[in-house]
């Protein structure tokens, strides 16, 4: 299965559309278009200016979809988030006013500066593409994708995710420091004004349903689906976890594998897409035990780790070379 060439023209320049306002952060914008072509939901997680937002903003215009964007602030409802039925006095009877959710691109800044029954009404709209109000359903638009962004839980004033809400996110991503070479090119080339509106739209909603279904129908050789939940299953016993990941988080790795191996231009995925794709994946659904988090090992290290310990099945290797 080849992407048709106008895609694979459109995947090329990617990468040259976001540089006219996210320097560098490449690898962060290839797992965020895996994450949308997954039908998954991405959490960016890093110190104030680090360009978070930025790199969402930026993502989203490229996209040509609807977009919304979320303040996250302690008094924030969930009502602010899916939206609330209003009486109107002139028919007597009340009409629904959509909230924010009802949007292709949704960007939730500062997450876990929300109260956590607030960061839970977004559960049902992450999981089902909908949204329940007063005992309706209503769906989502497609593509729906849910960006958000939090600083480290340490900092004042954030409320820790809950696990529920934590595993609805397909990839965890720490941004981290740019280099020095893309912190200059940073100040040379967007240091005054964000150039917004110089991106060009690359893709319509109709074009990522499309890569989406694509992707679906990327094969996974059983030895390769055996090696994910034997990776799985380490997890579970691995010393320095107390909670490994959940088979939600086996069926997330799957998805994500499939769409990297698509937007690579393959049709079948390789033992390296899976390594390429454990730690976003799986990062923020295991938990440490206390000695380990008391030693500043990071749940990263643990699941390269894993990856060491666990063979590639002989079938798998033949089938790559």
């Amino acid at each position: 299965m080849d992407l048709a060439k106008e895609e694979k023209v459109i995947l090329e320049n990617l990468y040259e559309e976001l540089s006219k306002v996210v320097i560098g952060r490449q690898k962060e914008i290839k797992l965020l278009f895996t994450s949308l072509v997954s039908k998954g939901h991405v959490l960016l997680e890093d110190l104030p200016g680090m360009g978070k937002t930025t790199l969402v903003k930026a993502f989203s215009k490229v996209l040509d979809c609807s977009f919304a964007r979320i303040q996250c602030t302690p008094d924030l409802l969930p009502s602010d988030v899916i939206g609330m039925s209003i009486f109107s006095p002139k028919t007597s009877d009340f009409s629904f006013r959509k909230g924010p959710i009802f949007t292709n691109i949704l960007l939730v800044d500062e997450i876990n500066r929300a109260l956590p029954r607030t960061q839970s009404s977004l559960l049902e709209g992450m999981e089902e593409g909908q949204v329940s109000v007063e005992g309706q359903a209503s769906v989502l638009e497609r593509p729906f994708m849910v960006l958000a962004t939090q600083n480290p839980i340490e900092m004042e004033g954030t409320f820790p995710l809950p696990e529920a809400q934590m595993d609805r996110f397909l990839m965890k991503i720490r941004m981290g420091y740019p280099t020095v070479e893309e912190e200059e090119l940073m100040l040379k080339k967007v240091g005054d004004e964000l150039p917004y509106d110089q991106l060009k739209s690359l893709f319509s909603p109709s074009a990522i349903v499309y890569l989406q279904s694509k992707a679906e129908q990327v094969f996974v050789h059983d030895s390769i689906s055996s090696y994910i939940v034997a990776l799985a299953t380490e997890t579970r016993r691995h010393p320095m976890l107390t909670v490994g990941v959940s088979p939600r988080a086996t069926k997330a790795l799957y998805k994500a594998v499939k769409s990297w191996a698509l937007i690579n231009q393959r049709d079948y995925v390789l033992p390296d897409d899976i390594k390429e794709l454990v730690a976003p994946v799986w990062n923020h659904r295991v938990v440490l035990t206390p000695e380990a988090s008391l030693s500043g090992i990071q749940s990263k290290e643990i699941l390269a780790d894993i990856l060491t310990k666990v063979p590639i099945p002989e079938e798998v290797l033949e089938k790559s070379k």
